[in-house]
């Protein structure tokens, strides 16, 4: 099942410059090691923002949630998810 997320992160402002690139470190770990699984499969930042969209894939939403918690920003993200479904046009 495929999932469009969108999420923003917002670190508090008492967080370390160095806390905060740590954290970054371990989220592009994190995020290859989703890739590999195939969960994560596409992200886009949004211009001007501290937002990222994303195409995430899993059996369920329960999958879905799993991952993106283990992501080491969660505790800062702000996400929706969206479930998707074929469009007609897509279907061969």
């Amino acid at each position: 099942m495929e999932f469009l997320v969108r999420f923003d992160v917002t670190p508090p402002a008492s967080m370390s410059a160095d806390e905060r690139e740590r954290l970054r470190a371990l989220e592009r770990v994190r995020a290859t090691e989703l890739r590999e699984l195939g969960i994560l499969r596409r992200l886009w930042r949004v211009p001007g923002r501290r937002s990222v969209v994303g195409l995430w894939e899993a059996p369920d939403a329960t999958v879905l949630h799993d991952a993106l918690a283990s992501l080491p920003m969660f505790p800062w993200m702000d996400v929706s998810v969206e479930a998707l479904a074929t469009h007609p046009q897509e279907q061969k």
